[in-house]
């Protein structure tokens, strides 16, 4: 299977390079070759690569300047998004796409489904939804994967910034009034994958539409701090004490969901796919981490 992935050094497209291995072969595509800010880049490098499947994972994703830069943001993950899906449809391949749990406010006591009502607090969840209606306009067949809190090895995330920290300070201040799940970008690599297998060879209602992926189990970004610390001490590496504050003490452009916990039930249902728990993958990615640190020391 040949799967088109745009974007080139995203978390998750990095992570579908490693997990595909040998058994499907990825193509990252992304600029110049193909530009989301830029409409008439998208079909000629989608058609250059023949897939088998698109993944759309390239986005605007900086939350906080996309509150400065909203035409930017929608350029990217609403009409690029579109065209991205607009084009897997003439080609008549399955398009999967990737969104977040920033399409919803953070109000509701438990944790989201996908039929739950979309209220984005700003510019880049409204971004984002916007993608997701282009996509699903461009595509009746399309899959959206609602992700969120996503690290791993690479690129710039919070168990990196973490460990990155505790190198230099014994305490530090995380929000403890923020709750959801974290999510390894491998092991979203892992479930894309399982979902594109399955696109490809039983395409079916029951697998289209919208749904919820994240790691099993929730906790606050505080508790994910701890669980990267603990996992960090035993692997030899830098530990910090982490005091809970609340997000009125650490201000920000764009505004968070109080709760970003998200039901992946239907996920399961349809494809098989589940998520592990967080508090393993964290351990996991924080070890490959400490190692990788010592070996290039």
């Amino acid at each position: 299977m040949r799967i088109v992935v745009t974007g080139q050094a995203g978390q998750v497209v990095t992570s579908l390079l490693e997990r595909a291995g040998g058994e499907h072969e990825v193509i990252a595509l992304g600029r110049p070759t193909l530009d989301l800010a830029d409409l008439a880049s998208i079909e000629p490098a989608l058609r250059a690569a023949r897939p088998d499947v698109v993944v759309s994972a390239a986005a605007y994703t900086a939350v906080d300047k996309a509150e400065s830069e909203r035409e930017a943001a929608f350029a990217i993950n609403g009409a690029g998004a579109g065209e991205v899906a607009r084009v897997a449809h003439e080609l008549l391949v399955p398009v999967i796409h990737i969104s977040t749990d920033y399409v919803f406010d953070g109000t509701k006591p438990a944790p989201y489904v996908e039929s739950d009502p979309v209220a984005p607090l700003g510019v880049y969840g409204e971004s984002k939804l916007a993608g997701e209606q282009a996509v699903l306009a461009a595509h009746p067949g399309a899959v959206i994967l609602r992700t969120a809190w996503v690290y791993s090895p690479f690129g710039a995330n919070f168990v990196k910034t973490m460990l990155r920290l505790a190198e230099s300070r014994d305490e530090l201040g995380v929000v403890g009034d923020q709750i959801g799940n974290p999510t390894s970008a491998l092991d979203i690599a892992d479930a894309v994958i399982a979902v594109a297998e399955a696109l490809v060879a039983h395409p079916s209602e029951t697998t289209r539409g919208v749904f919820h992926m994240t790691g099993s189990g929730e906790g606050s970004w505080a508790d994910l701090a701890k669980a990267v610390f603990e996992a960090s001490a035993a692997a030899g590496g830098p530990s910090a004490k982490v005091n809970a504050i609340g997000t009125k003490d650490y201000p920000t452009p764009a505004a968070r969901p109080a709760n970003s916990r998200l039901e992946c039930g239907a996920l399961e249902r349809a494809y098989g796919v589940r998520l592990p728990d967080w508090r393993q993958s964290v351990a996991q990615v924080v070890a490959r981490l400490i190692k990788e640190k010592e070996q290039a020391a």
